[in-house]
């Protein structure tokens, strides 16, 4: 079991419509005031905090009742529920006497987006007492129909609701739904209409899934009101990049989606078309909307397929997603804004945790990277969903996150060929010391992209030669990535330089044996 949190849905005394929702906190400012000048909307959710684990053994009846109504879908018995219980009411400005005729309502566990844990919340419900209780300004009541109508009608600057909501109270007829698509996945639907199934896929560490985004507007009009469209259909999937032996699961969600289906793919890596070929199979009559560069990339596809570069718009019964132009990861990296949620899929420009890497041999480019990133932010979205780890609520301050990095980087990259290192390794060895060296092969990428960007705004140091960066790259950085990576694994007390040395003449050894095999068996 993973991470475990507790929610609260307090009704209004006065009514059985409106529930409690609580302000939620902005994240930490950078003090800069660059970044510091995209501020998202406030974003009101249900209440809620980590459960506390249980110290003194010690529980009042009322504890015991609520936590063994729960027990067939959760064991709370370890955790101070309600210690939990009494600190979430102190935010609120409420007494935990205010509040009565508390219920166990279900327990809900996100799917598997990593890298760390799966969170489990669960939801418990009551009601306030005092009728003349006055809310802090950090409360207020909504009822859910507000509620829904705010998050599948975004107005720009407004006020936004939370996952939470969608989570607590449910909706049988949206669950039905995520079964028929599937019955082993776990599927996440914020915002409503988004769906979200992480599936295993051949991605880089520390992820393990990429998000399959489905899009099925079961109210839509079903017309794609205008002309200003270059693809329209009924159902839409983004980015079906999941290994082999799930395929027979892709092809379920693909027969329980309309036929006319159209598939978005944001970039050309295996982990993003893996599944390319399963829908096919399941449906020859699919549109793949990529952009050119995408599409020479991917081998077997032989059906429909209609190329964007920015601008476009498609239509998924009625409803309206603009193609957005994200070159940086790749140069034909391309981006979806769900008009309705403003829900932005931006692909691999970011991922759930950490920084993203750029590829350099599909056409990688920084300053690309960092136009297309203040696009982004232009755009203000409700939420991002990248397509490695959890959607984002904090959009702005997320994308600000990620240009405060690569700028951090870059002038930790300057500085080290301004201290002396020219090599591809002897930078990377210097800027990312504290990374582990297994993410040094995705890092170099970057390193190298970065010192493209500089050169290009003649901010190099004299001295610095290009062309001898260049030539360190490639096997060069290999074989010293190899050798420093294998010294840093061996016991102390091995002759590290002999082994290293043997355990390279062996590859070397190897590598000369099987291509001579090779040459032997096309003479023959």
């Amino acid at each position: 079991m993973g991470n475990l949190k507790l929610a609260l849905i307090i009704k209004n005394p006065r009514d059985d419509v409106t529930f409690l929702l609580e302000k939620q906190k902005q994240p930490a400012k950078f003090g800069d005031e660059h970044y510091d000048s995209f501020v998202d909307s406030d974003l009101w959710d249900l209440p809620s905090t980590d459960l506390l684990v249980l110290e003194d053994g010690v529980r009042s009846g009322f504890t015991i009742s609520v936590l063994e109504s729960c027990l067939e879908e959760v064991d709370l018995m370890n955790f101070d529920f309600e210690s939990t219980l009494i600190l979430l009411l102190a935010n609120l400005g409420i007494d935990f006497s205010d509040v009565g005729e508390w219920r166990f309502v279900r327990s809900v566990e996100e799917p598997e987006f990593g890298p760390d844990s799966c969170v489990r919340t669960c939801f418990i419900a009551g009601k306030l007492l005092n009728t003349d209780q006055s809310l802090q300004d950090n409360c207020k009541w909504m009822s859910m129909e507000a509620c829904f109508a705010s998050l599948i009608d975004v107005k720009p600057g407004s006020d936004r609701v939370g996952p939470l909501v969608l989570l607590g109270f449910g909706d049988d007829s949206r669950q039905s739904l995520k079964h028929k698509l599937s019955s082993s996945l776990s599927i996440q639907e914020y915002p409503p209409g988004v769906m979200l199934v992480p599936m295993r896929s051949r991605t880089l560490k520390p992820f393990k899934t990429t998000n399959l985004v489905v899009f099925s507007p079961e109210n839509g009009s079903g017309d794609h009101q205008g002309t200003d469209f270059v693809a329209h259909g009924d159902a839409l999937i983004v980015d079906p990049g999941c290994l082999f032996k799930l395929h027979v699961e892709l092809k379920k969600i693909v027969d329980a989606l309309p036929r006319k289906l159209i598939v978005f793919v944001t970039h050309h890596h295996r982990d993003h078309i893996g599944g390319l070929s399963a829908i096919q199979e399941s449906n020859p009559d699919v549109i793949l909307v990529a952009h050119v560069k995408t599409r020479h990339r991917i081998d077997g596809w032989s059906g429909n397929y209609t190329p964007v570069s920015g601008g476009e718009n498609i239509y998924v019964n009625g409803q309206k997603l603009t193609v957005i132009f994200a070159a940086g990861h790749t140069d034909g990296h391309m981006a979806l804004l769900h008009i309705s949620t403003q829900s932005l899929i931006v692909g691999d420009h970011c991922v759930g945790q950490g920084s993203t890497f750029l590829d350099i041999r599909g056409g990688g480019n920084m300053t690309e990277y960092f136009q297309s990133t203040y696009k982004f932010l232009e755009l203000s979205p409700n939420v991002v969903i990248p397509m490695h780890g959890r959607v984002n609520l904090w959009p702005k301050h997320m994308l600000c996150g990620y240009l405060k990095n690569r700028r951090s980087r870059e002038e930790s990259i300057l500085k080290a060929t301004e201290d002396g290192a020219h090599t591809l390794y002897d930078i990377v060895a210097n800027v990312y010391s504290s990374v582990d060296r297994r993410f040094w092969w995705a890092a170099a990428s970057n390193v190298r992209l970065h010192i493209d960007k500089l050169a290009v705004e003649n901010k190099i140091p004299e001295g610095f030669s290009i062309q001898k960066f260049k030539a360190s790259c490639g096997l060069r950085f290999a074989i010293r990535w190899t050798v420093g990576y294998i010294r840093s694994k061996i016991p102390f007390k091995i002759n590290k330089p002999g082994f290293i040395m043997s355990v390279i003449a062996a590859g070397a050894g190897y590598f000369l044996l099987y291509t001579s095999k090779k040459k032997n068996q096309i003479k023959s």
